[in-house]
């Protein structure tokens, strides 16, 4: 296997037959593979998307669904019903793990399947995942906020935190390290997300607890930067900073951190100095990592890699030596383009638009050409910051222009509706309407990283199921349950 990695012998596998269609593959459902797909909509080619979800992930408001402003559905719709009406498009789940550029193959596994499926043109938009910077065992204590799972399992241990220490204090117990939040970094999904906590705990909880005063929580934000948003340059990264010190936001600059744990964390700062953090909750919002399919890719074509991970491609987005195969997003590194949406969005329509265009027998596009429409962060209800060509906005108009972008982004009318629903309750009101969480949000991953193949070894293997067995206890079953619905003997006592 090309990417080096071992995979268990695996019964059920399937090669899919080449078609003599142009086939093109898309791999990751994101915004770079949603939109590559969308766009060859009344192209003559049959499209497959490969996704280890099955829905599309706005990923710019997960830190929303964390903080029980928004549902996971309206910000990650099912990926079949977004593309039910293109009818050359075709949807399959799975994890890819391999591709060979040789054979023009790709791999995919789900829960003990594996699946292998031929392409003629290729787009892989893999996304990128969080980065730990070499302490991956980091994860385990602080998440990260890439997934639908990531979202929940912080909304479990934010809201869990609160309730944990009403418990503590009904106790007489000290709760300060269940009071305590730390976000760590200080780029837009750190900044938000410590906002939206601090609104947590300084309006929205105010009057729901009787040990506790949820007031009194800390909302720590630390980064090794020597600012907030380095992205935003520096006039409004000061004034972020004081915005999110007026709202009760600790601000820790320059304090990298060395050390994370069940119950707190250890910050470095550049004088040798440490500091410890008691906190349960912590979210880690810091650096990110481009897919390992990027490793994959280097090792057959000689790409090199950049730190995170991202694979150097050529200006039309190919790999050297693969006209074929297309990259984008957040998993390239080209003319120090941002991880952001937009590239991904842009880079896919041109990779599906030079596909099209190469089978029409039109001439090569010119090189790939990023139109950077600015990035934005909200700081809290009225207050944001954006950044669009030359120009700086700040506050609730910067807050308005936030609101109206993200709106037209959201996948779906309904999703657009209720999310406005649930933007004026919070915003205009004090109400969260998501703040369900549970034991299973919070624990499920870790207790399946502790199984040694995870989810597979919770089903059964393919070819195991005894069909005949099966049958024959749903009959009696059902046989019995008729029984006594036709001689009255529910709920007639039975024995003496």
């Amino acid at each position: 296997m090309a990417a080096g990695d071992t995979q268990p012998d695996l019964p059920d596998r399937v090669i899919v037959p080449r078609s003599d269609r142009h086939q093109v593959v898309v791999i990751g459902s994101g915004f770079g593979g949603l939109f590559g797909t969308k766009q060859l909509k009344d192209a003559d080619v049959d499209v497959t998307m490969i996704a280890k979800t099955t829905h599309h992930l706005f990923q710019p408001l997960l830190y929303q669904v964390a903080t029980g402003i928004l549902s996971e559905g309206e910000i990650a719709p099912p990926t079949r019903e977004v593309l039910a009406n293109q009818k050359n498009a075709q949807v399959l789940l799975g994890e890819v793990t391999d591709i060979d550029l040789e054979n023009r193959l790709v791999t995919s596994h789900v829960l003990g399947r594996e699946l292998v499926t031929p392409y003629d043109s290729l787009i892989v938009a893999a996304g990128a995942g969080q980065s730990y910077f070499g302490n991956d065992h980091f994860a385990e204590f602080a998440p990260g906020m890439k997934s639908i799972d990531d979202a929940l399992e912080l909304r479990g241990r934010i809201f869990g935190a609160f309730e944990m220490a009403e418990l503590g204090a009904s106790r007489g117990e000290n709760v300060d390290h269940l009071l305590t939040f730390v976000v760590v970094g200080a780029g837009p999904t750190g900044v938000e997300m410590a906002g939206q906590i601090a609104e947590l705990a300084h309006r929205t909880l105010t009057r729901d607890f009787r040990a506790i005063s949820t007031r009194h929580a800390r909302v720590i934000l630390v980064d090794a930067a020597p600012q907030v948003l380095p992205p935003f340059g520096h006039k409004l990264g000061k004034w972020t900073q004081e915005k999110l010190e007026k709202l009760g936001v600790e601000v820790m600059l320059g304090a990298l951190v060395s050390q994370v744990d069940e119950r707190g964390l250890t910050v470095k700062y550049k004088d040798g100095s440490e500091e410890r953090i008691d906190a349960i909750a912590k979210v880690w919002a810091a650096g990110v990592q481009a897919n390992k399919l990027g490793k994959t890719l280097s090792e057959q074509t000689g790409a090199p890699l950049d730190r995170a991970g991202r694979i150097s491609v050529n200006p039309d987005l190919t790999l050297p030596g693969y006209p074929e195969v297309f990259v984008v997003g957040d998993m390239i590194s080209l003319d120090n383009l941002p991880g952001v949406a937009q590239v991904a969005i842009q880079g896919a329509k041109y990779a599906a638009k030079e596909i099209e265009g190469r089978l029409q027998g039109k001439p090569a596009q010119p090189p790939f050409k990023y139109f950077d429409k600015g990035s934005m962060a909200i700081i809290s209800r009225f207050r944001a910051v954006a950044m669009v060509g030359k120009l700086r906005v700040t506050g609730i108009l910067a807050w308005l222009m936030w609101l109206v972008v993200h709106l037209f982004y959201i996948t779906g009318f309904k999703n657009r509706v209720t999310a406005v629903m649930h933007w004026f309750v919070s915003f205009i009101g004090k109400g969260r309407s998501e703040r369900t969480s549970t034991e299973q949000q919070i624990f499920a991953r870790v207790a399946l990283q502790r199984l040694a193949r995870g989810a597979t070894d919770l089903v059964s293997e393919p070819g195991e199921f005894d069909e005949a067995q099966r049958r024959a206890e749903l009959e009696e079953v059902a046989a019995e349950e008729a029984r006594l619905s036709d001689e009255n003997k529910r709920g007639v006592k039975v024995g003496g």
